[in-house]
């Protein structure tokens, strides 16, 4: 049996730009002296369809239709000049696009694409736009989110000021500091992410009903997490209940840090602290709403490690279902 090779047609695209244009010149020359195009691609080792489309820029354009030209995107200054790519940037980096009163809540490419129409009158398309944020450093990410009311340059005060003083307290009084904060949790909540087939979107079983509750939960800098779940709206008695619990789970003094919610600096909690009965109390409250130091707020994060969605469908009463979290806190889980 005879075995013959198949050979490919060479792609005249790994060329040089000069060997391009000399070999495009050999082919349309000889095919000009009497030989068929087809004929000619076999010749030169190329495709017909190649050979077809240098003879018709040759009668379109003559000889300097195949003149080499250099590879890639033109080069050439951009439409937007430094300035103005300064004042996009500080745009995107300091403000949302709702608060520059455009149509859009986060930034993405159209968004960037109509500030830059609407302040310069440059109409770029959105590759162009993805290019500029590539050259300008930009990259999509998942934003933080930070109260509107919180004062940065209190909160850097407070920091560097009160909480040293604070601190040294609770260590002259072997007391915990405890940073402490409420959130609201719903079964339908898709917390963290998991691995499946490209194209395919991983389907995590629950139950179809859907509740809602509370939490108010403390943290300590060695990540020490108590929490406690509750159905009905937070007042002080709630607060206090908590407060209580706390306390004697701790089994020491506590140095609560709180925000400024109501229900912190409530009538009620004022009373109770006065009573000095009680070896906790919460410290002045957080001023400007600072976020959580580094350590306190990462343990946070462990408060939903995993889809509510995901828990045995037939635990439906909302304690119930939040009560396999309390196995994260590093000490004994309060009884809902």
């Amino acid at each position: 049996m005879l075995c013959f090779p198949i050979m490919k047609p060479q792609d005249a695209r790994s060329l040089s730009i000069d060997a391009q244009e000399a070999l495009r010149k050999r082919v349309v020359g000889a095919v000009l002296k009497g030989l068929t195009q087809a004929d000619a691609a076999r010749h030169f080792d190329l495709a017909r369809p190649t050979v077809n489309k240098w003879m018709g820029l040759y009668r379109r354009g003559g000889w300097a239709a195949l003149a080499a030209g250099r590879k890639g995107r033109p080069k050439g200054p951009s439409r937007l000049a430094g300035w103005q790519a300064a004042q996009v940037v500080r745009s995107i980096t300091d403000r949302t696009p709702d608060q520059l009163k455009l149509p859009f809540v986060l930034w993405t490419r159209e968004a960037v694409a109509a500030l830059i129409e609407e302040r310069f009158g440059v109409r770029a398309s959105l590759s162009t736009v993805g290019r500029w944020l590539r050259k300008w450093g930009l990259t999509p990410q998942k934003p933080a989110r930070r109260a509107w009311e919180q004062n940065p340059e209190e909160v850097r005060r407070w920091l560097s000021e009160e909480y040293p003083r604070v601190r040294a307290e609770a260590k002259r009084e072997g007391a915990e500091i405890h940073w402490g904060d409420e959130m609201g949790l719903r079964s339908d909540h898709q917390a963290g992410t998991t691995y499946g087939r490209r194209g395919v979107t991983p389907v995590v079983p629950g139950t179809g009903q859907r509740w809602r509750a509370n939490m108010i939960s403390t943290v300590t800098g060695r990540g020490t997490l108590r929490f406690m779940v509750f159905k009905r709206r937070f007042t002080a008695t709630v607060f206090l209940d908590f407060l209580a619990r706390l306390v004697r789970d701790a089994g020491r003094k506590v140095y609560l840090i709180v925000d400024g919610h109501p229900v912190h600096k409530s009538r009620q909690v004022k009373q109770w602290l006065a009573t000095g009965v009680q070896p906790g109390r919460p410290d002045r409250q957080r001023a400007g709403l600072p976020a959580l130091d580094s350590e306190a707020a990462a343990a946070r994060q462990a408060l939903l490690p995993r889809p509510l969605g995901a828990l045995r469908h037939d635990l439906i009463d909302t304690p119930s279902c939040c009560h396999p979290f309390s196995g994260r806190s590093n000490k004994s889980p309060y009884v809902f």
